[in-house]
């Protein structure tokens, strides 16, 4: 027999994704995998970038498993970040001052209505000016981890870009192996602003928006000395985004926050497959 299960579509700057709350294991975790593909595959299933599992904590007020469009696991993601938390919320699960478990560590947030702003894990592994070679041409990009992986290029000019076609280049790079990475085309707009455009690994395209790479482009740009935080980043999708960080000792960051709206898109239910 069939199992029907409820869940919520949401996006945060039309990254959207499929949540469900999974306290009492509706879905094993090993089936979760084959079941985000079939869920988030557009035109065929429910359609989104990605799966939230919500589980229960011994740490926190809750503890989440994300699953990519593609069935991988990432440990962290900021735009389904803030849909997690203002899920927990509108579920009663929790109050609207929170943390949840992540596989980057112990995350909190705040909701206030549609208005999410989410900590993020301390930035690590920051390697400026790297030099890598695609199809024989030179690149010089910036990689930093901030929860999940990032490749970071600054340009003057994102509307001609190839956004696909070099993301996907960058994004298995033997440079970045064996994980891969996120890659970010980053254009500095003000002296507290920046567009960006993100190919993103697990659903190997470009999404409307990354709120993990919003924060690595900001943080990218700031240490660049391009602009100062807090930062406001506008996605390829036309949505807003705050960064919020202080400068540590270089090059490092402390108190970094995503802020932006998580949006519920509709209630359903459907069946397991």
């Amino acid at each position: 027999m069939k199992s029907r299960i409820a869940f919520k579509k949401m996006h945060g700057s039309g990254n959207d994704f499929i949540l469900i709350d999974n306290r009492r294991h509706v879905i094993g975790l090993s089936d979760a995998p084959g079941l985000a593909t079939k869920f988030c595959k557009r035109h065929f299933g429910i359609g989104a970038d990605g799966l939230i599992l919500i589980d229960n904590s011994d740490e926190a007020d809750f503890k989440w498993h994300f699953f990519n469009a593609d069935g991988s696991h990432a440990d962290m993601c900021g735009n389904g970040g803030r849909c997690a938390a203002r899920f927990a919320v509108l579920e009663n699960i929790c109050g609207p001052d929170l943390r949840f478990e992540t596989g980057a560590g112990i995350i909190k947030a705040e909701v206030k209505g549609p208005m999410v702003k989410l900590q993020l894990t301390t930035p690590k592994d920051l390697r400026l000016d790297l030099e890598i070679t695609l199809h024989e041409t030179k690149e010089t990009v910036h990689f930093i981890d901030t929860g999940v992986p990032h490749t970071v290029l600054l340009l003057n000019d994102l509307e001609t870009t190839p956004v696909f076609e070099l993301g996907r280049l960058i994004r298995y790079h033997q440079a970045f192996s064996p994980e891969g990475t996120n890659v970010d085309f980053v254009q500095v707009t003000g002296p507290s602003n920046i567009l960006i455009r993100t190919y993103e690994r697990g659903v190997e395209d470009e999404t409307h928006a990354c709120g993990t790479g919003a924060v690595a482009s900001a943080l990218i740009s700031s240490l660049k000395g391009l602009v100062e935080p807090p930062v406001e980043v506008t996605t390829w999708g036309g949505e807003k985004l705050t960064i919020y960080f202080e400068k540590d000792e270089a090059p490092h960051f402390k108190e970094v926050y995503l802020e932006g709206k998580a949006i519920l898109v509709y209630s359903g239910v459907t069946e397991e497959i």
